[in-house]
Order: structure tokens, then sequence, then C-alpha cells
């Protein structure tokens, strides 16, 4: 599939999850710059792999909303909605970006307590006598 011709109301939108963090990703064709909940900042290293992997760093800008989750696990869900986004650009990206495992969503998530224990796994100090 040939790449989208530049246009300034075009979008290309994806969703990025990581934990209980949830990220909506909006690409536009730009300066490249990086809003995320409506403020500026710098693109960081682990935002920048799926753009450099595609040939779009300083191509594009990203506007990305995320709630949940910490600071960590934020980042990676913006890092997967990007990669998504990048992917309906340009489907021929898919493959390079399928190698660097930027498609790969990350299904680790924390475990439930369950009844009788502290926490998820932990149990109550037992004794013997």
């Amino acid at each position: 599939m040939a790449e989208a011709k530049p246009k300034s109301d075009k979008y290309f939108y994806a969703t990025g999850r990581r934990k209980t963090a949830i990220a909506l990703v909006k690409l536009s064709f730009g300066g490249g710059e990086l809003l995320i909940n409506e403020k500026k900042s710098e693109i960081t290293e682990s935002l920048k792999k799926p753009l450099q992997v595609t040939n779009n760093l300083g191509k594009l800008d990203v506007i990305a909303k995320v709630t949940g989750g910490g600071k960590a696990s934020q980042l990676s869900a913006i890092r997967l909605g990007i990669s998504r986004a990048l992917v309906k650009k340009d489907l021929d990206s898919r493959l390079s970006l399928k190698k660097s495992g930027l498609l790969t969503r990350d299904p680790r998530e924390k475990e439930r307590k369950k009844y009788g224990l502290k926490r998820a796994r932990k149990a109550p100090q037992w004794s013997k006598r």
C-alpha cells in the first residue's frame, strides 16, 4: 500500500494498552512534536523507536491522551499506540515494526487478591504450635 499524501486534516488513530494504562494516540503530518494529555513533552528514546524504524522521525506529530497506570506503563501504552497508528498510515511498515517487537502487547497485569490471603499469593504467617 502506498504512503498517504500529506494533508493537514488527515489523522491516524490507534489505541495502546499496558497494565491499566490506556493511550489514545493520534498521528498527524507536522514537525515532530509530542503532546501528552495536552502538554508538550520531549520525545523519549522509547517513543522514538517506532518512528525511527519507519523513517518518520520529525515528520509526524504525536498527540496522546493517557489514563491509568504509572509513568512507565503509560509510555509503553503510547509506544504501542504509535506503532499501531503507523501501521494504519502505511501497511508496508508492519513487517519492520513486528521484527522490532513494537506491535506486541505486553499481557502482564497485576494478579488479583484472593480471599484468605494477604495479597495475591502471600499467606498469613503459619505456626506449627
